[in-house]
């Protein structure tokens, strides 16, 4: 090789490496490219019912910001929660396993009630989940996530320990305590503001900074609001406004309407935040409730009982999920889904360094962006008892009880419900009663023994453990 040939490839070698070295220092495209991972909002409200939102048909609670979220992604009208009460249900989408395998299945303790009205000895609760669990903040820490949350945490006594970076007021605390939801507070992790400031507000706030702060970055934000569990306390000024309007459908409590609504109002201030800082066309949104709601607050027809029971009042959620240019606008869905599909989902979108093992839940992408069609089983178990709360209202089995100790199937358009007390199975064909009152098992007794047989494998495969010692303080009436 001559000296001047040489020369040229040291030239181009030489310009090549300073091109390199240019481009590499140009600053960051403010457009997203198409593999970027999305930030995520989950935003999980405390015991708001199935039907108490304008978008799933409310003509009472007003809910403007959440109709447009609606109108923007995906609604779910076959959306449940993992269980009927706060604690199970956030314990099943935090870690993505169901209740037998994380064994956090009410509120402690099981043995609610009068003793003398049980006639079993209900399985132990743990009232929290293990830290040994790998939970969903933890796989997005995996995947180059910062993690915050605001507001209620209820599956651990510190969020730190579970996965979360930024913690402003979740702790063990299940609720805000009475007078709580205006400043000062009794919820852990969190300072007084002025008195009188309201508590969701204040989350919504603390929520806004954090979003400011790592706006630059790939965040995860879980917003579980302590809204609207009790005590039902509203703006006075909210409450005026919803004393004036007429009742609808067995939703008729200004101050539950005033909760909602300031609900509402603060979705749409974090929603307002994402788009002024450009950062919706790049974030995943889901909005969704922990639980059915309370049927002596706010009626759920034409479903049957509310929070606790295991009658579709008392798991079947609201849910919207809205993620740009993947999920079409103004779409909605039918198919069966739990909230212990959120973790896989947001697994396989974000590919973690470390995936968690087996989850209980589907990959949802499928429904989300095809709309294809999925079958799958739903389900639920329950071998404790949790106690009336208003045993005119509550629609149970029988007036002393919510629920008692049981598990429950749904495969596409059947339900069946068994009772260990006395070992009654309940049989429902939820496309034409979704309101539970006509048992069909004598009629059906071949679609019986399918879904029984299917819930016994469940159990076996889970584990599950089923309450077998009879009690000896029970007193037959």
């Amino acid at each position: 090789m001559n000296l001047s040939v040489s020369h040229n490839l040291l030239r181009k070698s030489l310009l090549l490496f300073f091109i390199y070295i240019f481009q590499s220092c140009k600053p960051a495209k403010t457009d997203y490219p198409k593999d970027t991972k999305p930030n995520i909002v989950l935003i999980n409200i405390d015991d708001l019912g199935y039907k108490d939102v304008g978008f799933m048909g409310s003509q009472y609670y007003e809910t403007p910001n959440l109709d447009a979220l609606a109108a923007e992604g995906m609604v779910f009208y076959n959306a449940y929660a993992g269980a009927a009460n706060c604690a199970p249900s956030r314990a099943c989408l935090i870690s993505g396993l169901n209740t037998p395998r994380h064994g956090v299945y009410t509120v402690s303790p099981s043995d609610r009630g009068n003793v003398k009205t049980r006639k079993l000895v209900p399985i132990k609760n743990t009232d929290h989940l293990n830290d040994t669990i790998y939970t969903l903040p933890e796989m997005l820490k995996s995947a180059g996530y910062v993690t915050g949350s605001f507001g209620k945490w209820h599956v651990g006594h510190n969020p730190s320990t579970q996965g979360i970076d930024i913690n402003v007021g979740g702790s063990a605390k299940g609720n805000p305590g009475k007078g709580g939801y205006f400043s000062p507070y009794k919820v852990d992790h969190i300072t007084n503001g002025e008195k009188g400031e309201y508590l969701t507000d204040r989350l919504t706030n603390e929520a806004i900074e954090y979003i400011e702060k790592y706006k630059d970055t790939t965040f995860f934000l879980y917003m579980p609001y302590y809204t609207v569990h009790t005590p039902i306390m509203g703006k006075e000024s909210l409450v005026t406004k919803f004393k004036a309007k007429k009742s609808s459908n067995g939703q008729n409590r200004p101050d539950y309407a005033a909760m909602v609504y300031a609900m509402d109002q603060n979705v749409g201030k974090l929603l307002d935040v994402l788009k002024s800082h450009g950062l919706e066309q790049n974030t995943l949104v889901i909005f969704t409730s922990d639980n059915g709601g309370i049927r002596a607050i706010s009626e759920q027809t034409p479903l049957r009982a509310g929070k606790g029971s295991y009658y579709e009042g008392g798991i079947r959620v609201p849910l919207i999920i809205k993620w740009p240019e993947k999920i079409k606008p103004k779409s909605t869905s039918v198919h069966i889904i739990s909230n212990l599909d959120i973790y896989p989902t947001l697994q396989n979108i974000v590919e973690p360094k470390i995936k968690a093992g087996a989850l209980d839940g589907i990959d949802l992408i499928p429904i989300l962006v095809k709309n294809d069609s999925v079958k799958r089983n739903l389900y639920f178990h329950f071998p404790i008892y949790l106690q009336k709360y208003n045993e005119l209202k509550d629609q149970g089995r029988d007036p002393l009880f919510r629920t008692r100790p049981g598990s429950v199937i749904i495969s596409g358009d059947w339900k069946l419900h068994e009772y260990f007390e006395d070992s009654v199975l309940e049989l429902y064909h939820l496309s034409s009663d979704i309101g539970e009152k006509i048992n069909l098992a004598q009629q059906n007794p071949k679609k019986v023994e399918q879904l029984y047989e299917d819930l016994k494998k469940w159990r076996e495969r889970t584990k599950a453990p089923v309450p077998f010692e009879k009690n000896k303080d029970y007193i037959q009436n």
